[in-house]
C-alpha cells in the first residue's frame, strides 16, 4: 500500500517513522530539498499506484491540496479538521470526494470519546461543550497573545468564549480539537466552545460535555506534546497511524 504524506513538521515525522509501508511525500514546490523517498511538486506527479494520502501540512494544504487529491480516487486522511469551518471548503471537500469515489478521514487528533459523541448525534443531542485548556505558553502564536499577557499570568484566564466555528477559523492553529467535536456531533453553531489559558498546567487538557436523548457524558484527555514541537499533539500523531491502520486491517474497530 503506497502512502504519500503531505507536510515535513513534527506530526508528519512521527508518522513517516511508524509506518511500515513505502511512501511518497507530497510538498510544495518550494520545500522540495531534503528528506527521504519520492518527492513530488504537485498531485498530477503522484505515482498511479498511490493508495493513500495523509494530510499533516495544515488548513492551507488541505485546500490547495485536497480537492484534486480526491478527485483523483485516493483516499485522503487530515488532521487539519478546523479547516472545514469553511463551508465553501468543507463542499469542495465533500463533492470531490463524491466524483473521486472516495472518502476524506478526519483523524480524531488530540481528543477521544468522538465514537460515542457520533452515536449520541443519532438519537439528537441537546448540549454540547468542549473546553480547551492549555499552559500560557501553549497559546503562544495564537490571539489570546492579543487578550492576554501569557507571560504574567498567574492564574487561569479564558481567552475565547463562543461556538466551534468561530474557535476554529479564530484558532486555526490551536482549536482543531473544537473542530473535531462539532463535526462528531452537533455541528459548528451548536457546538460551545472555551478556550483557557492556565499557568498552573503542564499538559493540554480537552474536556467534552454532551446531553441527549441517550443522556450525559463527561470526557477529559491530558495530553502531551511531540518532542519536536510543542504545539503538535502526541495523540493527533498517533492517531494518524491508527486511522492508517485500520484502513490496512482485516477486522477493525
Amino acid at each position: 500500500m503506497k502512502i504519500g504524506i503531505i507536510g515535513q513538521g513534527a506530526i508528519a515525522g512521527y508518522v513517516r517513522a511508524h509506518l511500515a509501508a513505502p511512501h511518497v511525500t507530497l510538498v510544495r514546490p518550494s520545500s522540495l530539498a531534503g528528506g527521504d523517498g519520492l518527492r513530488v511538486a504537485s498531485v498530477a506527479e503522484l505515482p498511479g499506484d498511490t493508495a493513500l494520502m495523509v494530510d499533516c501540512a495544515g488548513h492551507a494544504a488541505l485546500s490547495e491540496h485536497g480537492p484534486a487529491i480526491l478527485e483523483r480516487g485516493i483516499g485522503l486522511i487530515t488532521v487539519s479538521l478546523g479547516a472545514l469551518a469553511d463551508q465553501a471548503l468543507h463542499d469542495r471537500l465533500a463533492e470531490a470526494a463524491r466524483r473521486g469515489g472516495t472518502q476524506l478521514h478526519l483523524a480524531s487528533g488530540a481528543i477521544g470519546a468522538l465514537d460515542c459523541l457520533q452515536a449520541a448525534r443519532v438519537g439528537g443531542l441537546d448540549a454540547v461543550t468542549y473546553t480547551g485548556r492549555k499552559p500560557p505558553r501553549g497559546w503562544k502564536g495564537s490571539p489570546a497573545e492579543d487578550r492576554l499577557d501569557l507571560d504574567a499570568l498567574t492564574e487561569p484566564a479564558t481567552h475565547f468564549e463562543g461556538d466551534a466555528r468561530q474557535a476554529a477559523t479564530r484558532y486555526p492553529k490551536n482549536a482543531n480539537v473544537a473542530a473535531a467535536v462539532a463535526l462528531a456531533g452537533a455541528g459548528f453553531e451548536a457546538t460551545r466552545v472555551r478556550l483557557i489559558a492556565d499557568p498552573g498546567v503542564d499538559a493540554n487538557i480537552h474536556e467534552v460535555q454532551a446531553r441527549g436523548a441517550f443522556g450525559s457524558f463527561s470526557f477529559r484527555i491530558e495530553g502531551v506534546a511531540l518532542p519536536d514541537n510543542p504545539r503538535s499533539s502526541a495523540l493527533a500523531a498517533m492517531s494518524v497511524v491508527a486511522a492508517i491502520e485500520r484502513r490496512r486491517a482485516a477486522i477493525t474497530v
